[in-house]
């Protein structure tokens, strides 16, 4: 087994084994809105759960090469509200798009061609083609990583209103074969939910009673 020390190597080398290893990510699609109204939208696949009382979600930002925060973090800096979108198989082509550089005056969400909603109560706007749509207040971002200045923001989110598609919902949940959501693997390349199985949790007497 090969043994590797990080502070010997270059960040774009351990950007490359933390995304070789770290995988399927899921996608945070995230709309902001900047000073000027304009809708950025951008996906972020270092994204998770939280907690769930209140149910928060975190995502990372990293920062430009000059150490300037990207616009979604600028503008959630500003704004403190935003949208996180699910990534599904019907829609990963057109989020995909959005990660081209565009200008910050320039909506990518327009541009692209994305149904704009409004919030329900965030004033960002929601995107019709995301299934799953999480409407969140910021409670914080935190500066990480780097020596002079930030590598990047973590920016945690309070979900204030779920919209989930009809079809996907059953009893409270959501349903994950019609959901068909997709993540991020290395490089370039998407993953889809292959096969699944299911692994009961044991109670340490069910436990014992097995290996004793």
């Amino acid at each position: 087994m090969r043994t590797i020390d990080p502070g010997k190597q270059s960040k774009k080398e351990n950007y490359k084994l933390l995304i070789g290893s770290i995988l399927p990510r899921p996608i945070a699609f995230v709309t902001s809105l900047s000073p000027e109204g304009i809708v950025n939208a951008a996906p972020f696949s270092f994204f998770n759960v939280i907690a769930t009382d209140p149910p928060l979600i975190g995502f990372s930002v990293s920062r430009k090469p000059n150490g300037d925060r990207k616009d979604t973090a600028r503008n959630i800096a500003w704004k403190k509200e935003f949208v996180v979108h699910v990534v599904d198989e019907d829609n990963v082509s057109m989020v995909n798009e959005t990660s081209v550089d565009f200008p910050p005056d320039v909506s990518e969400a327009e541009k692209i061609g994305f149904h704009v909603l409004p919030g329900k109560i965030v004033q960002v706007p929601r995107l019709a083609e995301g299934k799953i749509q999480m409407e969140c207040r910021l409670q914080q971002i935190l500066e990480l990583g780097g020596r002079d200045t930030p590598n990047a923001d973590f920016i945690i989110g309070e979900i204030v209103r779920f919209h989930v598609d009809d079809s996907l919902y059953f009893e409270g949940k959501i349903d994950t074969d019609r959901l068909r959501p997709v993540g991020r693997m290395a490089g370039t390349e998407y993953g889809k939910i292959g096969e699944t199985f299911s692994l009961p949790r044991l109670t340490y007497e069910e436990w014992r009673a097995r290996n004793t």
